[in-house]
């Protein structure tokens, strides 16, 4: 009887392991001589650019900025690291040799030219609601670029997730493939938000925080997280900043890189701005401004006008001098205050309002510690506006008690856990 057991268990498991190697087997497609650059009209490679600034190709897929679209770059994940692919059309080490049709399935299914599973660090989760039109014409604009002959390293994945047929598993799981289905209740510029945002944006691939199977977790959706050292926030109505993110507010925010209600880009989001949405027309970026603000539930700019001077009136109440200042209070003080202090009734983006910044209200202190130690330099949040680092001229204590003051003083939130350690480590990063 126990034999007969025995034997039936493994011939069921036997039938599951051939089921599954049939629907995770994908056929190689012919390879192809590199398109000539004259096959392509110069409007379709031209649209084909902003589609790669909107999905944000370049920052992920250079380590050189002499030779973008490489590949190289290193993704630190909890199984492993991953390394992005060149995908420059070098026929050797890149996609010189792939179809239109082998770039739309890697894009909208995660399979590659040979046939192998893509791991989701591509997030071909998202792209897979691109349109024929949008993928046609980022193939244009990718098979226009400069080849390169640039070897990827390689992964460091760690065994069994390295084996790349059980991305046919993970999928089963966790991919919805399919293109974008328009909202009927919804205008149009909201949908050409949301097209972009979950779509070739992958705006959730940061501001989602991922299961353990590194899957986005939908319960979780746009809740915010960490992601490559830096805090993606909410991007829904659990959002802790004090003042909603108005269609202007989103607007000015992802156009210019700074909003008065909110604070300036900086890191991974100051790429997505001035790298990736420069050269978005005015309407893409309206859209993304009227479905961010509808996600976060945001009011009108008269109530936002509101929410702000609550906020400022507030921490000026809660600074309402002493008999002796704290430490935090005069680093405030002496090193911030000539900048960081606006009229309540005029805030500045150029010099944020701190009661105002969403990097004091976050949950996590990472953006600010980083920026407190590192400054924002001329490329990141408002053109041409920078503002100093701090990591040579205070302590580690000095910089968490300088955060704390902000964090009692500036918002309603509880304080931060090991702020000085948080500190110490961003400082030797």
């Amino acid at each position: 009887m126990i034999k007969k057991i025995l034997m039936g268990i493994i011939g069921l498991a036997v039938v599951v392991l051939a089921v599954f190697l049939v629907i995770a087997w994908e056929s190689s497609i012919d390879p192809v001589d590199p398109p000539a650059s004259d096959q392509f009209g110069q409007e379709q490679i031209d649209r084909g650019e902003v589609l790669a600034g909107l999905g944000n190709c370049q920052t992920c897929h250079t380590t050189d900025p002499a030779q973008p679209f490489a590949g190289g770059l290193a993704m630190p994940t909890p199984f492993g690291t991953i390394y992005s692919t060149n995908i420059t059309p070098d026929p050797q080490t890149g996609i010189g040799q792939w179809s239109e049709e082998a770039f739309a399935r890697a894009m909208r299914e995660g399979v590659d030219r040979s046939g192998t599973h893509l791991f989701p660090a591509f997030p071909y989760t998202h792209f897979t609601k691109m349109t024929d039109e949008d993928v046609a014409d980022l193939y244009a604009y990718m098979m226009t670029r400069e080849p390169i002959r640039a070897e990827a390293p390689e992964n460091t994945v760690e065994f069994p997730f390295n084996i790349r047929m059980l991305q046919a598993g993970w999928k089963l799981l966790f991919f919805d493939e399919g293109r974008y289905v328009a909202d009927d209740g919804k205008g149009g510029d909201w949908n050409r938000g949301a097209y972009i945002a979950e779509g070739l944006g992958h705006c959730s691939a940061c501001h989602s925080p991922r299961n353990p199977f590194g899957a986005e977790d939908d319960s979780r959706a746009w809740e915010g997280t960490v992601v490559n050292n830096w805090y993606a926030p909410a991007l829904n109505a659990s959002n802790r900043s004090p003042v909603d993110w108005t269609e202007d507010a989103a607007y000015a925010y992802l156009r210019s890189g700074g909003s008065p209600y909110h604070g300036v880009a900086i890191g991974s989001m100051a790429e997505v701005v001035h790298d990736g949405l420069e050269l978005a027309p005015d309407e893409d970026i309206r859209g993304l401004s009227v479905w961010l603000s509808d996600l976060s539930g945001a009011g009108d700019n008269q109530q936002a006008a509101s929410q702000a001077a609550d906020a400022i009136e507030s921490a000026h109440e809660r600074m309402e001098p002493g008999t002796t200042m704290g430490q935090g209070e005069r680093l405030f003080a002496y090193a911030c205050a000539s900048c960081h202090y606006n009229d309540p009734a005029d805030p500045s983006a150029m010099r944020p309002e701190m009661s105002l910044n969403s990097a004091v209200s976050a949950p996590d202190p990472v953006n600010l510690v980083r920026a407190t130690l590192h400054g924002v330099s001329q490329e990141e949040g408002i053109a041409g506006v920078m503002m100093p680092g701090f990591a040579d001229a205070l302590s580690d204590q000095e910089i968490a008690s300088l955060l704390a003051f902000l964090r009692d003083t500036h918002t309603d939130q509880p304080a931060w856990d090991n702020l000085e350690q948080t500190i110490r480590d961003q400082r030797q990063q």
